[in-house]
């Protein structure tokens, strides 16, 4: 069972985590498990974890400890067996030194770390995965493609990625979308690249000389204003499709007008 705590509002994310009883609130017209008894004997993974409430995060503190759980209005507990994983793309540490985090959750939780390095770090990982994405949405659209060639792999493993697998998703499902089958060229993907600021046609270096490395604000800026770009100006969907909640972009929108930074329309 998987839960995005960027995507599902703070007010709603406990009777999510941990179900409800029938009446607790309004709205609450039957019982329901929530995603931590549906995991009982198996797994619970908890996305964006450093996004969740404090005072959810003490819950589930306690949930961990004990291995017990309350539905929202209920006195009674229940125990479950689950086992537990948890990411974030945020800095545990900068976020518990900012009362962001609790820092006993966080031991509680850090007992096998596994550091994923951003895509751009594994330029090897970037054919393999395109590869794979080229055939799952080829058999979707019962089309087929005999891969990449040399050229569009090249320009594949120069690009930065900011946006990690899910980007590279994005433009391989284009590819299969346009076009008919056989092998994906260089042009083919240019043609594909339709972000004003594509990163595929921005991204190969001359021989010899280092690319230029944007700042991570303004990075994680192009990458929101494309997001709500995409969707007509549309903030709640591209928040979604980003897994983050719409008032961290709203937030973040207010922070780049006070640095005097333009954003997109």
């Amino acid at each position: 069972m998987a839960i995005n705590c960027a995507a599902i509002p703070r007010d709603l994310m406990e009777s999510e985590l941990f179900g409800v009883v029938r009446g607790a609130f309004t709205g609450a017209h039957e019982d329901r498990k929530g995603a931590a008894e549906l995991a009982d004997g198996g797994t619970l993974f908890l996305d964006e974890i450093g996004e969740m409430d404090l005072s959810l995060q003490s819950k589930l503190l306690r949930f961990l400890q004990t291995g017990t759980l309350s539905r929202v209005g209920e006195s009674g507990v229940r125990r479950v067996d689950v086992r537990v994983i948890c990411a974030t793309n945020r800095n545990p540490m900068q976020l518990i030194s900012e009362k962001k985090f609790h820092e006993d959750l966080f031991y509680r939780l850090h007992v096998l770390p596994i550091h994923l390095p951003p895509l751009r770090q594994r330029p090897t990982d970037i054919p393999v995965l395109a590869r794979h994405f080229l055939e799952h949405y080829g058999r979707e659209e019962h089309k087929g493609f005999s891969g990449f060639s040399s050229e569009a792999g090249a320009v594949l493993a120069a690009a930065n990625w900011p946006g990690n697998v899910r980007q590279l998703q994005n433009p391989v499902r284009r590819l299969v979308v346009m076009f008919d089958g056989g092998e994906i060229t260089a042009a083919m993907l240019s043609a594909a690249d339709v972000e004003s600021r594509g990163t595929m046609a921005t991204v190969t270096p001359a021989v010899g000389r280092r690319p230029a490395i944007l700042p991570m604000w303004q990075q994680e800026q192009r990458i929101i204003e494309d997001a709500i770009a995409s969707f007509g100006g549309n903030v709640s969907l591209a928040a979604a499709a980003l897994e983050i909640s719409p008032s961290t972009i709203y937030r973040k929108r207010q922070g780049w007008a006070e640095m005097g930074v333009a954003g997109a329309a």
